[in-house]
């Protein structure tokens, strides 16, 4: 395949210069190289069945969550803190030090508890879902539930039933919250 100037009539823009198609050669039209499809694509027929994510997406993506939305809070209050260190003599560049330091501080801290909650959740959830063969909303709640035990549970028996109430109420409120957005609005 040589290159073949083609005449001033073909996409020309009058300076001596015309615009480049590199599917020219190819001898089937470029628009039909696009139609990607717009449902998901699996490697199995099994796996288009199920309308959720796999246990490995599942703990991936509470635990990446949990993670970054710790971190951003434990930034966010990180900050107060680092200002109450400052001292009347630090200069500019020793006051971004003390918040850089006790953002990330705090940031670390509260983005692995965080995490870890995230961890715990996917994994009950998870195993719940593969003990019922059934995915509803009595997974979510009850995985949270156990969650907050399980994460409170070093500290005694009523310190893990309250964070278990806690976690069962946060994911009600969660699956009610997911509810209501599916039906009032449109995506």
């Amino acid at each position: 395949m040589s290159y073949q100037p083609q005449s001033p009539d073909q996409s020309d823009d009058g300076v001596g210069r015309r615009l480049y198609n590199p599917y020219q050669d190819l001898n089937i039209p470029a628009r039909t190289l696009y139609k990607l499809p717009t449902s998901p694509e699996f490697l199995f027929q099994e796996e288009s069945v199920a309308q959720r994510r796999s246990w490995g997406e599942n703990l991936t993506y509470y635990t990446g969550i949990g993670y970054l939305g710790g971190s951003i809070y434990g930034g966010v209050k990180g900050l107060p803190l680092a200002r109450k260190e400052f001292e009347p003599s630090d200069s500019r560049k020793l006051k971004l030090n003390r918040i850089l330091n006790k953002c990330g501080q705090k940031g670390g801290e509260f983005g692995n508890k965080t995490g870890v909650l995230g961890l715990l959740y996917a994994g009950i959830e998870s195993g719940m879902v593969a003990v019922r063969d059934t995915d509803d909303n009595v997974n979510s709640v009850v995985a949270g539930l156990c969650t907050g035990a399980v994460y409170k549970a070093a500290q005694g028996v009523r310190s893990a039933a309250i964070a278990g109430a806690i976690g069962g109420v946060l994911a009600g409120l969660a699956v009610s919250g997911k509810q209501v957005a599916k039906r009032y609005i449109p995506i």
